[in-house]
């Protein structure tokens, strides 16, 4: 399989207009940054109907709904609200979850191999999980050198741990488009697909790593 295509230039070019814009967005914080979480969760719950069309006969979809998406949003605000390392904690949220999709996407493209759920996913490779792993730590490493905020142990197994949930998340975000029998959840974005395709990963990574920190001693 071609490692670039037009299909993965249009995602490059997508992304590096994107990543840009939501790192000011945290970066300032702020109701404007609470803003854009609440305006991505109106377009995530507007997808989330249309993939399952889920409406008020089925409650149990929509209660599915509002958990899958509201709880990652609440976390993620949350996040960026703590005083004085919320900013470095979501951007660095932020850049390993990326990190993690894109070593996944290119080392998975790339070296293929045995598959890592042909059921939910059947382009999902072991060889592009455990590069996504990798990307996401050095992530992590490059952060951490760049803010200082926690020490090098401790920002690498975070890393791992929500590197591993946004691969996860990826999956899940997989099964349901497969249950539903849907290619994407959306067309939002060139070559992503909706906002819901975009984050499945940081669905289950934000309320992950937000637990972690809200468990952790002062």
């Amino acid at each position: 399989m071609a490692v670039f295509t037009r299909e993965v230039a249009v995602r490059l070019v997508s992304a590096a207009v994107l990543i840009p814009v939501v790192v000011g967005f945290v970066w300032f914080g702020g109701w404007p940054f609470n803003l854009l979480c609440l305006l991505v969760a109106v377009l995530m719950g507007r997808e989330w109907l249309r993939l399952t069309g889920a409406d008020f006969g089925q409650p149990a979809l929509l209660l599915a709904g509002i958990v899958y998406i509201g709880v990652p949003v609440a976390a993620l605000i949350w996040m960026r609200g703590l005083a004085p390392f919320g900013r470095d904690l979501v951007l660095a949220l932020f850049a390993v979850v990326w990190a993690t999709d894109t070593g996944a996407f290119f080392i998975g493209r790339l070296f293929g191999g045995p598959k890592l759920a042909p059921r939910l996913s059947p382009n999902k490779t072991w060889s592009g999980a455990i590069g996504g792993l990798a990307a996401g730590v050095l992530a992590a490493i490059v952060v951490d050198i760049l803010s200082g905020w926690l020490d090098l142990g401790s920002a690498i197994g975070l890393a791992l741990l929500v590197a591993v949930i946004a691969e996860i998340g990826d999956l899940v975000e997989s099964m349901l488009k497969r249950r539903f029998k849907v290619k994407d959840a959306g067309a939002l974005i060139p070559g992503h697909g909706g906002a819901l395709d975009r984050l499945d990963s940081m669905l289950l990574a934000a309320p992950a790593l937000a637990l972690v920190v809200w468990l952790a001693p002062a």
